[in-house]
């Protein structure tokens, strides 16, 4: 029996390295799926621009000119870059990650998630670009299903809560020709190791439901004494269920999400750099056929703080997701 649900589940920004890849917090969207309980497989491709200085009057651009939403010019390259902001309206950062996400169910309450990111990151300054790829960060977590009221007919809830770790396997000490170490942000992975704790409840009447979601983080110091500050964010999904036959199955959604942390820190102090207080707001749209998903997400930002970086511009985020006709667990037998 298929029954309403939406996983959203939270990492930092994946578990990736950067305070702006931290802004996605609870980047993780898993989609809405119709199925219950089920481990699966799926393959998931984000994309968050900044770009646009606010200080200058500066408009945001969601494809600023030389930043591509998928993969960059080149994978790993730099053409002089230096990290120095003047506000040059071509400046931008891209980051682009290509996930591959496991989910499995020890039994109907206990889930097991594994991240494994490939990070395509681009920074451009006067005219200056610095693109650099690899794995990022691996992340790891468990959720607990504390309410599992989903078998009654009409009204159903859940309420999810877990914690994990994002462990520090991307290169974060990459440097250019003259031996100088590239930008925090712009290394594949942190040297950190974060941990975390989030929540997501889930309520649906009938065709309608809707998702809130928190997450809170915090990270250690790599070898630099490098890290980035707590950070939180907040997810809200208010989703509809369409049924078009027996196998065919389509939600659009409208998605809230804000994010929030004060940037970057060396040896335990603020250096006052890539401080994030930003909310975006767009739509969403994922349909099933079978036990095939495709789940995707666009959003514009409605409200940035002022900083003296590119300012946020948005995000888009491309899944597709294979789950298993899960009916055992290896605990607690059949479902």
């Amino acid at each position: 029996m298929h029954f309403n649900r939406i996983l959203l589940v939270f990492g930092l920004l994946l578990g990736l390295a950067r305070p702006a890849r931290a802004c996605d917090v609870c980047g993780c969207f898993m989609g809405i799926t119709p199925y219950d309980n089920q481990s699966g497989l799926s393959l998931m491709h984000r994309y968050r621009i900044f770009n646009g200085y606010q200080d200058y009057g500066q408009s945001s651009h969601f494809f600023p000119a030389g930043a591509r939403p998928f993969f960059p010019t080149a994978l790993n390259s730099d053409n002089g870059y230096e990290h120095d902001h003047h506000g040059d309206p071509s400046d931008f950062e891209a980051y682009r990650v290509l996930e591959l996400r496991g989910k499995y169910f020890l039994s109907r309450r206990v889930e097991l998630n594994a991240f494994v990111p490939y990070v395509m990151n681009t920074a451009q300054i006067n005219g200056r670009q610095l693109n650099t790829s690899g794995l990022g960060d691996v992340t790891v977590f468990a959720g607990y299903h504390l309410i599992r009221a989903i078998e009654t007919a009409g009204v159903q809830s859940r309420l999810i809560v877990g914690g994990g770790l994002k462990l520090p396997t991307g290169d974060y000490r990459r440097r250019n020709d003259q031996g100088e170490r590239y930008p925090f942000l712009s290394q594949v992975g942190t040297g950190t190791t974060d941990g975390f704790l989030y929540a997501n409840y889930i309520g649906s009447f009938h065709q309608l439901g809707l998702s809130v979601n928190a997450s809170y983080r915090r990270s250690t110091d790599n070898a630099f004494r490098n890290r980035l500050a707590p950070s939180t964010a907040t997810f809200a999904s208010l989703f509809y269920r369409l049924a078009l036959g027996e196998d065919w199955q389509v939600y659009p959604s409208a998605q809230f999400f804000h994010e929030y942390t004060q940037g970057e820190m060396l040896e335990s102090q603020l250096t006052g750099e890539h401080a994030l207080n930003n909310a975006l707001l767009g739509p969403g749209l994922d349909v099933y056929y079978k036990n095939l998903s495709l789940n995707t997400s666009f959003q514009l930002p409605v409200y940035t703080a002022a900083t003296d970086h590119p300012a946020s511009a948005g995000r888009l985020v491309v899944s597709v997701g294979y789950s298993f006709k899960q009916t055992k667990y290896l605990f607690h037998g059949k479902s």
